[in-house]
């Protein structure tokens, strides 16, 4: 009995490994650049009047459109699924880019946003109707802004403003340029996953550079004093 157990072992295992590389290929290595050279945001501001910008910093990128209002549940799904996740991390934020109309709309989810999380990593951005336009044509995803400018995608950027995704997303066999926000599963099992492989890429570029081999030092580690 052990001889057969041993021999199943032996053929079973090495199909195991391999299935489990291969579906989960896109948790090894780099996430792929899917477009080079997004549109930079040139002498935008936030709500807070701060100037943000792609360059040096990882960013979720949305487009909320003028009703924010009625695409806040996109806000609410990232908020929980990905800034609360890492926010911790240095060098990264969210921003949503939004026409002035919405300005006024704005607050109201921040408040809300703000009931659950520190929202400083948050950038509710705002420029003309082409500006948003320019950034995102420059995505060259097969995705279009609604007559409001609003997508339901949200997109990676990486610190050298290029887009990240997959060059074919084992569910349409297609690539993957933006993750639905309105869908908590795509968060959870798509974007989750392809956020840690930038963080581990940049954090591997980081101890190959010398500047730092742990945890702590790619970390924002919280003044305890100001910790709740």
């Amino acid at each position: 009995m052990k001889k057969y157990i041993v021999i199943s072992v032996l053929l079973i295992l090495p199909i195991a490994v391999y299935l489990f590389f291969s579906s989960g290929v896109n948790n090894f290595g780099r996430l792929p650049v899917l477009s080079p050279q997004v549109a930079e945001l040139v002498n935008l501001e936030d709500h807070n009047g701060n100037q943000v910008q792609f360059k040096d910093q990882i960013t979720v990128l949305t487009f909320l459109g003028s009703e924010i209002g009625s695409h806040k549940l996109n806000a609410f799904n990232l908020n929980q699924k990905i800034y609360k996740r890492f926010n911790g991390f240095k060098d990264f934020h969210m921003i949503v880019l939004l026409p002035e109309t919405a300005r006024k709309q704005v607050d109201t989810i921040r408040n809300e946003l703000g009931s659950f999380t520190d929202i400083a990593n948050w950038h509710f951005v705002y420029g003309s109707e082409d500006t948003i336009k320019e950034v995102f044509n420059s995505l060259n995803s097969p995705y279009t802004l609604d007559e409001t400018l609003y997508t339901p995608y949200a997109f990676i950027i990486d610190k050298a403003a290029a887009l990240r995704g997959r060059k074919k997303d084992k569910d349409t066999e297609e690539p993957l340029y933006g993750y639905d926000a309105t869908s908590v599963a795509v968060l959870h099992h798509k974007m989750v996953d392809d956020v840690k492989v930038m963080l581990a890429e940049y954090r591997l570029a980081l101890r190959k550079n010398g500047n730092g081999s742990s945890r702590e030092s790619y970390l924002k580690m919280p003044n305890k004093k100001d910790s709740k």
